[in-house]
């Protein structure tokens, strides 16, 4: 008996921290989404969170466009304001997708018509600012997710946007460096793959991730040279 409550206690917190597909994103279906479907040629799909960063986002911005790549960014409400606002409306001129982040867990605990208009208020923050709407789609902090904010995303038609297994930036309580990135990605990397990078910081907006921009330095040319293209989450 103890044994079976102590398996559906592990069933249940995967379930909130799992960072791959689990039990609440099954049940979820199309609303869930933490593979791209597969395209030709091959693509990959980068993505940054918790900007816009003015140490970071403007280096990374530039750098993109000089490889002509897009990307996606999900954002903190928080982190935009007066002085990252231009970096929001770079964002969309150069033909990125933004679509929604959260610096909290405590979005877990919303009821879903409280998430619902949580994110309704980020996205119409980010449209006045920029004059476009964001993506609809919202990537929950460190992945943490609930069936209620499953709820509130399909009162307002989002998606949830993960990320493909084992392609993140975080180093296990160590310093994130470029060569880590490199080396945890680069060769895991597969047609329809979400990459998650950060450019910002969820409590530190002007943290200087300058291991993202010389990691992506390197990714973009290798993976080019394996035949990959580039996209975003929202790409029809």
């Amino acid at each position: 008996m103890w044994i079976l409550i102590a398996i559906s206690a592990g069933v249940v917190a995967l379930a909130h921290t799992a960072p791959a597909p689990f039990l609440f994103d099954a049940i979820a279906g199309k609303r869930s989404v933490w593979h791209m479907p597969k395209r030709q040629p091959a693509t990959v799909y980068l993505t940054f969170d918790d900007g816009p960063n003015p140490t970071t986002t403007p280096d990374l911005l530039d750098l993109l466009a000089r490889e002509r790549v897009r990307a996606t960014f999900f954002l903190i409400d928080r982190h935009i304001t007066d002085d990252t606002a231009p970096l929001v409306r770079r964002m969309f001129a150069d033909g990125h997708t933004v679509a929604l982040h959260s610096h909290t867990r405590a979005l877990m605990l919303m009821s879903p018509g409280r998430f619902a208009r949580t994110l309704v208020s980020a996205a119409d923050h980010i449209e006045r600012v920029a004059g476009v709407r964001p993506c609809p789609a919202f990537r929950p902090h460190a992945g943490w997710r609930s069936w209620p904010m499953y709820a509130g995303l399909e009162q307002i038609d989002h998606r949830m946007v993960g990320w493909s297994w084992m392609l993140w930036d975080w180093n296990w309580f160590r310093q994130r460096t470029a060569d880590s990135i490199v080396n945890r990605v680069g060769h895991r990397i597969g047609n329809g793959d979400i990459v998650v990078m950060h450019d910002g910081d969820e409590s530190a907006p002007f943290k200087d991730q300058r291991q993202t921009v010389d990691a992506i330095a390197r990714l973009i040319p290798a993976l080019r040279a394996k035949g990959f293209t580039f996209g975003t989450i929202c790409d029809p």
